[in-house]
């Protein structure tokens, strides 16, 4: 619900002590901003100080006196992070306040230390922590080379969890610096810390992390980036390597794609099955697509199909590997196969869709469902004016 009006002192008092930097953010939509008078302002900024250093839960047991547990429970805050909440002495609240600070200093036009930033990140030890994604969210918002060159610099920090910080704030920037000034520079000089980062870091996590970013935009040596890291024990690096060799295969990571996808990891043999490309396939990748359409994890199985649909591959073993899919118990398969075989045009997809079943809520709105009227529109020459 939107606000009607400007939010008084006590609303913002409110807003500051639950810890919620959503909630937060829309009333600080509604009015206050760098004219907020300089008691309010200092008012706000020292309780969300307060709160955020002595914490949450420690708070409230002062406030409150009470002395038994506390309950907790993840909350959504905004579409793509959480915070905890948490209940004790009959008031509750969220632990967002490290994010809250962050949003009053901005609104205040207070330039946050960046190693602060950077502190409150990774307090919680989460990257889907809100306190996360409001100092990223500053970061894209400072673009001044000063505060560039601070931040770059954590990725020698010998804490991996600041390093994986700046290496997704590092990721983040390729879709923003189109729209600042010196975008040529901050995107060269981007491009050089990643290249030489990518090559001494020993954090599996952070390296998993670097390997994602590089394969999202057009990286000078992904490739022999890839075939190097092929091998690495971390399984969370392994799946990053099949997305670094692009369109087409070539014979040295079309093999590493197929080994890929024996890989002990369901993770990467999913990486693996997307990969396969949708060329049209080997011998060698056709009975490997065949296998992955036989695996017993479902990541893997979903992009298995979703690639039978897209190659360019129409053979009768591969069509023959879908249909069997369609005994499966899981409708969301079955669904996805019959998908799978309108793409391919092909005539069983009649057949498929009605294996799938009556569609409950959760897939009703599925894109897939619109399969078997393109299939038949496109066939409407030969099948008449169904």
């Amino acid at each position: 619900m939107g606000m009607t009006g400007e939010p008084d002192r006590e609303q913002l008092l409110r807003a500051v002590e639950g810890g919620s930097p959503e909630e937060l953010g829309e009333l600080l939509d509604a009015g206050p901003g760098p004219s907020t008078a300089p008691e309010l302002r200092e008012e706000l900024l020292a309780t969300a100080r307060g709160w955020y250093e002595e914490g949450p839960e420690a708070r409230l047991r002062r406030l409150t006196g009470a002395v038994g547990p506390a309950r907790t429970r993840q909350v959504m805050e905004g579409p793509f992070h959480h915070a905890t909440e948490i209940t004790l002495g009959g008031r509750t609240v969220r632990d967002g306040h490290g994010g809250i600070l962050t949003l009053l200093e901005w609104t205040f036009r207070i330039l946050t230390p960046v190693e602060e930033l950077v502190a409150r990140a990774v307090r919680h030890g989460d990257p889907e922590h809100c306190d996360w994604g409001r100092s990223a969210l500053i970061f894209d918002l400072r673009q001044s080379p000063e505060t560039w060159a601070q931040k770059v610099a954590f990725h020698r920090h010998p804490d991996p969890l600041r390093r994986l910080f700046v290496a997704e704030v590092l990721g983040a920037e390729a879709f923003n610096y189109s729209f600042v000034q010196h975008a040529r520079w901050y995107e060269r000089e981007r491009l050089k810390v990643l290249a030489a980062w990518v090559e001494v870091e020993d954090d599996g996590g952070v390296l998993a992390e670097l390997l994602r970013v590089i394969g999202n935009e057009d990286f000078p040596g992904a490739r022999a980036l890839g075939l190097r890291q092929a091998g690495h024990a971390d399984p969370r690096v392994r799946r990053r390597v099949p997305p670094l060799f692009g369109r087409p295969l070539d014979p040295d990571t079309a093999r590493t794609v197929r080994e890929l996808a024996g890989d002990t990891d369901a993770g990467v043999r999913a990486e693996a099955a997307q990969a396969l490309g949708e060329e049209p396939l080997s011998p060698e990748d056709r009975e490997v697509l065949i296998t992955l359409l036989r695996d017993e994890d479902p990541q893997v199985l979903a992009r298995a199909v979703y690639t039978a649909g897209h190659t360019g591959d129409r053979t009768p073993a591969v069509t023959e590997a879908l249909i069997e899919l369609l005994d499966s118990d899981e409708q969301e398969t079955r669904l996805a196969v019959a998908f799978a075989l309108a793409c391919r045009n092909d005539p069983h997809t009649r057949e498929a869709y009605a294996r799938v079943g009556p569609l409950g809520p959760e897939l009703a709105g599925d894109h897939r469902v619109d399969g078997l009227w393109r299939w038949k529109t496109r066939n409407a020459t030969q099948e008449g004016t169904e």
